[in-house]
């Protein structure tokens, strides 16, 4: 538990910590696990503005997080509610102001929102203290909402939240939603390039590179841990990753409509021509700027490298186009692949993430398989065309993958009013 000093100390440094961090997804992780560690609280979610609409983003729950296995996650549910006084979230949102409610359930009738109990009933958690505070942008408009739950006294024991804490999450807020303004910016240029590759090739779109990059994170955190990399490095890695991972298809953009849309089979020589999308997207991050850059060229130029060294584009100059000096192509065929270990991780990985998307959604031209019909496929591909610890540890995460297919369904249904849902199932 933090006491006063530290809290100041630690919202001295908090701007640049959370400048650091370029992803949404990353951003709001953090953001959250920060703020509950400023206030003692077990439990907490965020909720970000969508239209006249607060979608449920992310949670946390300590309590909720001891009740399962080592080394498992909480998965919860994707939702939305009204920006309206109905809910306590929506009218904070509505309102801009502050809400810190000592006890849900001895919540006033006089008061125009209320408390749902049905995640409660659900999960058997019980919430008490509820301190709801809205994530304001530069122009007061309502970004979000930030919701703690439970703070905790030293012998974790529910209490009230204080007036010292609401003035500590005051500054906490306003400097969290700095950060959240501009990851926004960032994750809206991305989603613009997406959608430039959207008009190229209609599989592209947002909601499929956000389960290619959430399968990719979940795998990698598994695949680091493993390896005892520090969480330190684990964060900075995720971080990247995931923005990398959104634009593993960019270099589409560069290819012709006659053969990116062409409704038959390509041809030997089409065929070759649709594999220098992997070329131009690593050429699209050459000018390396950051590490996001380089995620994002290693992605890009290495996602259809297979295991067994018989995928694409090989050990190739992605600026030129041509081979690496000693990898050249010993015939007049095409030049042969990476192989094994020679594929960088976040290739190997994404190349995993990617083909299990596209077997499970809906295309123009097939219908979603069936989950078990993919992971033979996935399974089948091990030490061919996936790393085999890779499939291993993809595998071993079906849970969260069929939750990040929830999350990023191409078309959801968000039911309505829900509050303090720490974490949703």
């Amino acid at each position: 538990m933090l006491n006063e000093k530290q809290k100041l100390d630690t919202l001295m440094v908090l701007g640049i910590e959370l400048n650091r961090i370029h992803d949404l997804d990353i951003l709001l992780e953090r953001v959250l696990t920060r703020a509950r560690q400023f206030v003692n609280a077990d439990a907490g979610s965020i909720y970000i503005r969508d239209g006249d609409r607060l979608k449920f983003a992310y949670s946390q729950n300590d309590t909720l997080q001891k009740r399962l296995p080592a080394g498992e996650k909480l998965i919860y549910a994707t939702f939305s509610v009204p920006i309206d006084q109905e809910s306590i979230a929506g009218y904070a949102a509505a309102t801009g102001k502050l809400l810190n409610i000592p006890d849900v359930y001895k919540l006033s009738s006089t008061k125009r929102y209320h408390f749902s109990k049905k995640f409660d009933a659900v999960s058997g958690y019980v919430t008490r203290s509820l301190l709801t505070i809205p994530l304001l942008s530069s122009k007061k408009d309502v970004l979000g909402i930030l919701q703690i739950i439970n703070a905790q006294d030293q012998e974790k024991r529910i209490r009230a939240f204080s007036q010292t804490d609401e003035k500590v999450m005051l500054h906490f807020s306003g400097i969290a939603a700095v950060a959240l303004e501009r990851a926004q910016m960032t994750r809206a240029m991305i989603l613009r390039m997406i959608r430039m590759a959207e008009m190229r090739d209609p599989k592209e779109t947002g909601a499929h590179v956000n389960r290619v990059a959430g399968f990719s994170l979940e795998v990698y955190e598994q695949w680091a841990k493993r390896r005892h990399i520090s969480q330190k490095e684990i964060d900075k890695t995720r971080d990247v990753l995931h923005m990398g991972a959104m634009l593993h298809d960019v270099g589409k953009v560069g290819i012709s409509d006659l053969i990116l849309k062409k409704p038959a089979q390509l041809s030997f020589h089409e065929y070759e021509v649709m594999k220098q999308h992997t070329i131009h997207g690593a050429r699209l991050f050459s000018d390396l700027q950051s590490d996001f850059d380089e995620a994002a060229a290693i992605i890009a130029l290495n996602h259809h490298e297979r295991w067994d060294g018989s995928g694409y584009p090989g050990h190739v100059d992605p600026l030129t186009g041509k081979p690496i000096p000693g990898h050249e192509s010993s015939g007049e065929g095409p030049l042969p692949g990476k192989k094994g270990e020679e594929i960088p991780i976040f290739g190997r990985i994404v190349a995993i993430a990617d083909v299990y998307d596209a077997l499970s959604s809906r295309r123009s031209y097939k219908e979603p398989w069936e989950e078990s019909r993919s992971i033979e496929i996935i399974s089948r591909g091990a030490g061919t065309h996936f790393d085999p610890e890779l499939v291993e540890i993809f595998l071993s995460q079906l849970a969260f993958i069929r939750a990040i297919q929830d999350r990023h369904a191409e078309t959801q249904v968000l039911p309505g009013s829900e509050d303090g849902a720490a974490a949703g199932r």
